[in-house]
Formats: C-alpha cells, structure tokens, sequence
C-alpha cells in the first residue's frame, strides 16, 4: 500500500477544503493517506470524519524566525515516516517541505497561488529567488489552472508541470431554480425583492475585499435598496467592517455557503491575485453570474457570458459591473445559466482526483 504525505499550513477555507476532499479521495483508492497540519482550524475535523490520519504540524502563515522549527518539525516527519510520496500545499508547506526533503523523497508542490504574489513589495524578489532555488527540489509542479502554470514558467521556474484544474462536487452545488432562490433568501434573512451582491473568502489583501467597499457606495448611488454580504473571516474582517457604508452585511465565515449563492443576484471576486479559486466554479455552478479581477486564475475559467472580467484594483469598474446586473436582474440570470453549463462540462472534482491520482502515481512509481 502507498503512503501520500500531504503537507498543509492553512486550515481553513479553499485550501482546507482541497486536501480534505483530495485525501478522501486518496484513501477510497486504498492509499495510506496521513495530513500533516496545524491543530486549528477545520481541517482536523474533516479529517476525521474522512478517517484519515493527520500529524500535528505547528506552522505560521508568515515567514521569519519560525521557519526553523517548522523546518525540523518536517523533517522528523519525513524520517520516522519515510513516505513514498510528499504532496506540499501552498507556500509555507512548500517551503518548510522542499527544505526537510531536498529531493530525498518524490516531492509534489501544489502552490494554490505563488508566494512571490502574496508577499510584500520589498519581500517579492526574495520570495522569488526561493522559488527558482527550491524547483531542483520540486519533482512536479501541480497547478490547479493553465494560468497558474504558465505564471510558474514566466517566472524561470523551471522544472516539470501538471495541471489538475480544480473543481467541484456537482451534487454539491447544483443550478439553483427560482424556488431555491426564494427560499435561500429566507434562510439567510434577506428580503426576497433586494438587488444581493455575495463576496466570499478570507478577508486578506489578496481577496480585494477593500475595493469591493470602495466601489459599493457607486452601486448604492444606483440601486440604494442593494445589499453586500461579505463571508469569511480574516485578519482585515475588523478594519473593514467598521469602515463599511451602508448596506454592508459581513456574514463571517459560514459552514454552508450555497444558500448565499443561491440568494446572489451576482457573486463578486475582487481578488488581486488567485490560483484558481473555488468560489468562482462554486457560483457557476450554482448558476449565479461572476463579477471578477482580470487577472489569473479567474480570466481563463469566467466564461464569456456568465459575467464580467474588470481590472484588478479598478473600484470604479467594478462598481460599474456589479451596479449594472443587480439593476438588469433578468440578465443577470441568463448569465448564470451559462456559468451553470460551463460548470457542469468542466468543473467536476472527480476529474481533478483522477488528475492528481495519475501523477501522485507516477512519480511515486505505482499503478493508481
């Protein structure tokens, strides 16, 4: 039997759900399928109501002076382990991973959105530089969209490239018909007539909350009844919230997100910078239109006709593309049943298990 050590610093939102439901999938194949991870957060519990075996692993989103223990902590997993393939997720697990296997181990990185994106002005070359000196340490690089990689190879990352797209349980999330809206709307205390624009995710830089609430009071100007529900939690979820205009509802984060998609007139990703995020193949699936940041990870997966591509940071256009589908409500729902079929024709998880499947056994050097 194979062993498949994946390794994750976040325990929360997309990615959590990704290494839950990709393990899950690993182990019905009869891998033998252990999470290293912090104790906090969701994912300890979805682990175990998949069964699968997880080891406590203390890492911080940030770098600095943690890197070290988190460093050795790895690497004494790794040796009382001795696993036949290592499956990193995100950065820090990238980092702290490649450094305790230095090639020692079949070593798969999963980056869900490139460290050099998400680091600090100052900090970006270095976090580059990492990353092109870690790649003779990366066995395959696994991508989860045609953007993400080609980002990876732009920048002289060289190495080998998968990409398994990401996707979704479409039994899960399923085209939502005018009953379920209504009845969405009661379940999350909206009234059914009110234009409804839903922003989910983190409440980080990254997810562009902040230019979501400087474009909202241009909307408001246009519809004044329209409403805003942000959902998540984040490190910005305070600082934001008391800066909100009216009509700002923040949610928090919330365990079954679909009703709000269901009750959305439009779904909005701000984002500055993704891999290619869950929410978007969410809201199509569930047939709601996608206002999102023309940028990777989201350009290459909005269909045309299910919503709208602006330019990241753009306040002004995006307002304009939120205001115009909570004022043009009929249209706005032609366009989610074309995200609907979209979804449907490409966004099926199971494809994406199949994906990483083939490649974990390939270089781990067994029959999946």
């Amino acid at each position: 039997m194979p062993t498949v050590l994946h390794v994750t610093q976040p325990t929360e939102s997309g990615v959590a759900v990704y290494v839950s439901e990709l393990c899950a999938d690993q182990a019905a194949r009869g891998w033998d399928v252990v999470v290293a991870c912090p104790d906090r957060g969701r994912l300890a519990t979805d682990l175990l109501r998949h069964g699968i075996s997880r080891i406590g692993w203390e890492a911080e989103r940030n770098p600095g002076a943690q890197v070290f223990p988190e460093w050795l902590g790895l690497r004494q997993i790794l040796d009382r382990m001795s696993p036949d393939v290592v499956h990193l997720h995100s950065s820090k697990a990238g980092m702290a991973g490649r450094l305790a296997a230095q090639g020692r181990l079949p070593t798969l990185f999963q980056p869900h959105g490139w460290s050099w994106l998400a680091a600090p002005r100052g900090m970006a070359r270095a976090a580059l530089a990492w990353e092109r000196c870690a790649a003779r340490w990366t066995t395959l690089f696994v991508c989860v969209g045609e953007g993400e990689a080609r980002q990876g190879r732009d920048h002289r990352l060289h190495g080998r490239y998968a990409i398994a797209h990401n996707g979704v349980d479409l039994e899960k999330f399923q085209p939502a018909e005018e009953r379920d809206r209504l009845a969405a709307r009661d379940r999350v205390g909206i009234p059914r007539e009110v234009p409804l624009a839903v922003c989910v995710g983190r409440v980080t830089r990254q997810k562009g909350q902040d230019v979501l609430l400087a474009a909202w009071p241009a909307v408001s100007a246009r519809r004044p009844d329209a409403r805003l529900a942000i959902l998540g939690g984040g490190e910005l979820r305070g600082p934001l919230r008391r800066q909100a205009s009216a009509g700002v509802i923040f949610a928090g984060a919330v365990d079954d997100v679909r009703p709000w998609y269901a009750a959305a007139d439009v779904v909005v990703l701000p984002s500055r910078w993704e891999g290619l995020p869950l929410t978007l193949l969410e809201a199509l699936a569930v047939g709601c239109p996608v206002v999102g940041s023309n940028i990777p990870g989201i350009a290459e997966e909005l269909p045309v006709g299910a919503g709208a591509l602006v330019p990241a940071g753009d306040a002004a256009a995006l307002a304009e593309a939120v205001g115009h589908r909570l004022c043009r409500r009929d249209a706005a729902r032609a366009e989610g049943v074309v995200g609907a079929r979209y979804a449907a024709a490409t966004a099926d998880v199971r494809r994406t298990h199949e994906v990483v499947a083939g490649v974990t056994a390939h270089v781990g050097g067994w029959t999946p």
